[in-house]
């Protein structure tokens, strides 16, 4: 499992998009204070920068180049954003980057939720380009505190990490009533980073550990720390 590649609208981006007669309300009209954005414009800034981030990484991301792969000029993207990672963040929000691929199921088996969402993101970490990717964002959110909560939230499903958790308390051995989900949540995403820094890997065996360190083990499973 890849970072899909955003759709790129049709055709380039003047540098002059957005100057003239502003859009009606509603029409691509954004909802931040300041210059008022062409939608076109804006989307294909942010194409650019997802397109960029996963050919060439954060380091050599510039906005030179997004703004010659949007087909804009360099201040049409000044006016609207301070830097690099702030575009990033706001492609994070978007659901640019990681599109529909981490959000995490409810069958009911809280165990088996979490193995399959895990999985999903060691596919993802493990892809042609997922690895980068995610150190990227990584080295962008060293810049931009914005990026960090933005790919915490985006990995975690905006709270339905900890959503899941809080359903599965009592199910578990380790997951009781009073069993602190949001921390576990953390540990697991901190988990799921560290890995895609050491280049460690995500396979199953390490999702199962994983696992039974936050969760304990299944109650199906003989204890090995006990003999016969």
């Amino acid at each position: 499992m890849v970072a899909a590649q955003p759709s790129r609208p049709s055709g380039s981006v003047s540098e002059g998009a957005g100057r003239g007669t502003p859009p009606a309300r509603g029409a691509g009209q954004s909802s931040r204070s300041g210059p008022v954005r062409s939608e076109a414009a804006r989307q294909a800034i942010l194409i650019a920068a997802v397109e960029l981030l996963i050919e060439r990484g954060y380091d050599s991301l510039t906005i030179e180049g997004i703004a010659a792969r949007a087909g804009v000029g360099k201040q049409t993207i000044y006016r609207w954003w301070k830097s690099k990672s702030a575009i990033l963040a706001e492609c994070l929000l978007e659901g640019l980057v990681f599109p529909g691929k981490l959000s995490v199921p409810d069958t009911g088996d809280v165990r088996a939720d979490l193995a399959t969402w895990l999985t999903a993101i060691g596919e993802l970490i493990e892809g042609e380009h997922g690895e980068g990717l995610v150190r990227s964002l990584i080295a962008a959110a060293t810049d931009n505190a914005d990026v960090g909560r933005r790919l915490r939230d985006s990995i975690s499903g905006s709270g339905a990490l900890s959503a899941r958790l809080h359903a599965g308390r009592g199910t578990t051995p380790l997951l009781g009533d009073d069993a602190p989900v949001d921390e576990i949540a953390d540990a697991l995403i901190g988990a799921v980073l560290l890995r895609a820094i050491s280049r460690a890997g995500l396979d199953r065996a390490a999702v199962d550990r994983l696992l039974i360190a936050l969760l304990g083990a299944p109650e199906s499973a003989p204890d090995p720390g006990r003999g016969a």
